[in-house]
């Protein structure tokens, strides 16, 4: 997995206001990702319909090409 910006509660208890306010807002969709919309990447990876999958990276980041 290599996602983009993910909003989590660690994310305003650890950077300053001013940093809080703006992440995200350079990924293309505009704003950070949500736990729950890249859970379901996570969940296909361990699931059966993943079985034959092998050196995969799948990049839940909102258009982002995160080191591109």
């Amino acid at each position: 997995m290599a996602p983009g910006p993910v909003w989590t509660p660690l994310i305003p208890a650890t950077f300053p206001k001013e940093k809080v306010e703006r992440f995200g807002s350079d990924v293309p969709l505009g704003r950070a990702g949500q736990p729950a919309e890249i859970v379901h990447s996570y969940v296909f990876l361990a699931s059966e319909g993943a079985s034959y999958m092998t050196g995969q990276v799948l990049h839940p980041n909102g258009g982002t090409i995160v080191g591109g």
